[in-house]
């Protein structure tokens, strides 16, 4: 069986988060556990660089601004945002399948990503080793996105529960 990064991750996710919400601080402990799992050492060296870019937006008090992110209308004037227009890359469509964007916009819609949260899902898809995502790896990415930005706590909560559950989400993207 061919394991990648995103299997390490997802290993890590299922299995060295507690019910506090904190990964388990021995850094050694995690890789041996990995190791004795049967991940090889690269790709475990691959998913904690994921996990490192993952954390530094949250070192600076706001993410900035997204430089491919188009504003939609308005003057800046205006008491609200307006909201923002995503526009997909080439190389992102071709990684990021429709119904994985679909998923992105219904859970922006929702208010449950934000953009600046919804940039950070697309870089951390684009940043793994794979021709493709499926949906179910989207939403993998979008939960461990929201699990380590501080202030999504309902976010994580809503998107556990809702998009986890497979007939649910069929219901609201048909």
């Amino acid at each position: 069986m061919k394991e990648n990064m995103l299997d390490v991750l997802l290993y890590l996710f299922e299995h060295c988060v507690d019910d506090e919400l904190a990964i388990h601080p021995d850094e050694e402990t995690i890789r041996n556990q990995l190791s004795a799992a049967g991940f090889e050492e690269t790709d475990i060296k691959k998913a904690f660089h994921w996990l490192e870019s993952l954390a530094q937006p949250q070192e600076g008090s706001e993410a900035p601004a997204p430089e491919h992110a188009v504003k939609a209308g308005g003057t800046g004037g205006e008491s609200a945002a307006p909201p923002a227009l995503r526009i997909y890359t080439r190389e992102e469509m071709d990684k990021i399948g429709p119904r994985s964007r679909a998923l992105i916009l219904f859970l922006e819609q929702m208010d449950i990503l934000k953009p600046a949260t919804r940039e950070l899902v697309i870089d951390r898809i684009m940043a793994l080793e794979t021709e493709d995502m499926d949906l179910e790896g989207v939403r993998w990415v979008i939960l461990m996105v929201l699990f380590n930005q501080p202030g999504q706590e309902a976010g994580y909560g809503l998107l556990e529960d809702f998009v986890l559950d497979e007939t649910r989400i069929r219901d609201h993207l048909h």
